[in-house]
């Protein structure tokens, strides 16, 4: 379904909070249809976002380690979606 969340158990070093907020980010898209939140939808989509990073943190910390590492590195691990990010946000200021 959702073929842009990565991975994130068996991670070394672990998931981050910030990568753990854009996977549970990029799964409120794509199961609500809301690619950006209006006045009329950001509210119970930030409250879904937490949430599902809550649960997905909860759900990291349980389980028992991987053997093996992720086949993919997650989005915010790789140094162009970092360069691409830091740009928009300069932009953005």
């Amino acid at each position: 379904m959702c073929r842009n969340i990565t991975t994130l158990r068996g991670l070394e070093p672990s998931a981050t909070a910030e990568e753990i907020e854009a996977a549970a980010r990029q799964y409120v898209r794509k199961v609500s249809g809301v690619q950006g939140p209006t006045a009329a939808t950001r509210e119970p989509f930030e409250a879904a976002v937490a949430e599902i990073a809550a649960i997905t943190a909860r759900l990291l910390d349980e389980l028992p380690a991987r053997r093996q590492p992720p086949p993919t590195v997650p989005p915010l691990r790789r140094p162009e979606v970092r360069a691409r990010l830091a740009a928009k946000q300069t932009s953005a200021s």
